[in-house]
């Protein structure tokens, strides 16, 4: 029985105000705590963990296309990981990741890891601040929301909230950020529905009462004053530290405290998870991916910064999955990373590379379609500064799925948390509805597009194939950005042509983009001057 019904058919109305934990509830009355409980739409103890990889992440060198390794040894063959050393993924031989992600590859190999190439959104923005705002508030790239993408969620789940919470139905925080400070993605249109938690360690020193040190001060001994109060009125902090101290064994994989600082995260939201948190959604994050300098190490590429933060990366999110798996959870529980950007095709002579457009997206867990979807990015022969990949899949697609297919969240809904419909992707084996990985690798290649003459000066043709229904084509310059939408309709099956006028473009890269519901196809155009 749905808590909804069960409220509403079982509780007398005498009885709510003991129920809702000593909030007074009047018979027939409106109240935000009793709607908030009868309104919530799903019922789910489902858990999403977010990990940002704060700064950009170089996506070719995590997900390394070896398909086209040497047009791509052309462009920055002074960090490019050796091909002998690219770690081999089970069912394909054109796509391996880089040599420290060996947990991500047993995990891959395990079908309990999802590859996304080339996630990204229409106009990307290069600025660190500007494009963690578009990610977390799922807008346009012309838009400016003041309300996150989690947070629009929550609040079709939570009506009403803070008014009337914590409750007996919800007695926990909705979500917790840790050691992450992104309030946007959890800024409902009233309230912002997320509990920060400055790093793992507050966990340990609730559980012994021992407080963060603070500086010997006037200023510290008033930040001291101030952690006191808020201690001691913080509604949630005596449930968290009921769950955290009550899982006494966990994995013993985990990285050494204090040695890898996700891994030090994750399992402390393990034991949150298994402890009883009702909590939904949880963030974690690891930063330093803005490597325009000494990306690798000098002598050995495959060694360096990007080496450091892939290999934390990986042990973290290995160590965590087998913990799931230990503490019998892992049902329950699917993990998500996502960047601001990715970087450029070419590295720069400062042994790094710079804000770039599209990256690949990790989703992770045992619910997970695991694979990879989309293909590897196509390299051009020539690449300049400005050259970026593309993108195959927009991120709110990926948001789309996961909140559709995880957290079962009615279409109406989904359109009015996400503010559009966008494509379906195949994320997770749930009892929500959703598409297959294997069905989108039986109709790939029913679909195409190409252009012809490729190069052109002035105009061509664009030759598509659809499977019917709703079909976009969109034209994309070097920076990833879209520029033009020749096709935009709702088709029957077929082949159709539509021709492209470039007479307004420079000459360069440019990519042609075919999207037919959750199918899609990228080719590269080359723009020329007579």
């Amino acid at each position: 029985m749905k808590r909804r019904d069960f409220i509403k058919t079982t509780v007398p109305a005498a009885l709510l105000p003991s129920f809702l934990g000593g909030f007074s509830v009047k018979a027939f009355a409106e109240n935000p705590a009793l709607n908030a409980i009868l309104g919530a739409q799903t019922d789910t103890d489902r858990v999403l963990v977010c990990i940002f990889l704060s700064g950009g992440n170089d996506g070719i060198n995590t997900v390394i296309p070896l398909d086209q390794y040497s047009t791509l040894s052309n462009a920055r063959s002074n960090l490019l990981i050796p091909q002998n050393q690219v770690l081999s993924l089970n069912g394909t031989t054109q796509t391996g990741l880089h040599p420290m992600m060996t947990g991500m590859q047993e995990l891959y190999n395990q079908n309990k890891l999802q590859i996304i190439q080339s996630v990204g959104y229409p106009s990307p923005n290069f600025s660190h601040f500007r494009s963690t705002d578009i990610w977390t508030s799922a807008s346009d790239s012309n838009q400016v929301l003041t309300s996150g993408w989690i947070g629009r969620y929550l609040e079709t789940d939570f009506p009403g909230y803070p008014s009337g919470y914590p409750n007996a139905v919800m007695p926990d925080p909705l979500a917790i950020q840790i050691g992450m400070n992104l309030p946007l993605m959890f800024q409902g249109s009233a309230a912002n529905m997320v509990m920060t938690v400055n790093s793992p360690s507050v966990f340990n020193n609730w559980a012994t009462g021992t407080p963060d040190p603070v500086p010997n001060t006037h200023a510290g001994n008033e930040l001291a004053y101030i952690r006191l109060i808020a201690n001691q009125t913080q509604q949630y902090a005596q449930g968290i530290l009921s769950a955290y101290i009550s899982v006494t064994s966990q994995y013993s994989g985990y990285p050494a405290p204090g040695t890898n600082y996700l891994a030090d995260a994750l399992k402390a939201v393990a034991k949150l998870i298994k402890g009883g948190l009702k909590t939904r959604v949880y963030l974690v994050g690891i930063g330093g991916f803005d490597t325009h300098a000494s990306q690798v190490d000098g002598t050995t590429v495959s060694a360096g910064t990007h080496a450091t933060l892939l290999k934390n990366l990986s042990d973290a999110i290995y160590a965590f999955q087998m913990d799931m798996e230990y503490l019998q959870i892992q049902d329950r529980v699917m993990g998500m990373t996502f960047s601001e950007f990715g970087r450029r095709i070419q590295s720069n002579e400062s042994l790094g590379t710079d804000h770039g457009a599209a990256g690949p997206l990790f989703l992770f867990g045992s619910k997970v379609q695991g694979g990879i979807l989309g293909s590897n990015p196509v390299i051009p022969a020539t690449t300049t500064v400005n050259d970026n990949l593309p993108m195959q899949y927009d991120f709110r697609s990926v948001y789309a799925s996961v909140l559709k297919d995880w957290f079962c969240v009615p279409q109406p809904d989904l359109d009015s948390i996400l503010l559009n419909n966008f494509q379906p992707l195949p994320v997770v084996n749930a009892d929500c509805t959703g598409v297959s990985i294997g069905d989108i690798i039986q109709k790939q290649d029913l679909i195409s597009v190409s252009n012809y003459p490729n190069p052109f000066s002035q105009k061509t043709t664009i030759r598509f194939e659809t499977l019917g229904g709703h079909t976009s084509v969109q034209i994309m310059d070097a920076l990833g950005r879209t520029i033009a939408t020749p096709v935009d309709a709702k088709y029957a099956a077929g082949k159709y042509e539509v021709t492209f006028n470039a007479n307004e473009l420079i000459p360069g890269n440019y990519y042609c983009r075919l999207q037919n519901g959750s199918l899609q196809k990228v080719t590269i155009m080359q723009v020329v001057r007579e």
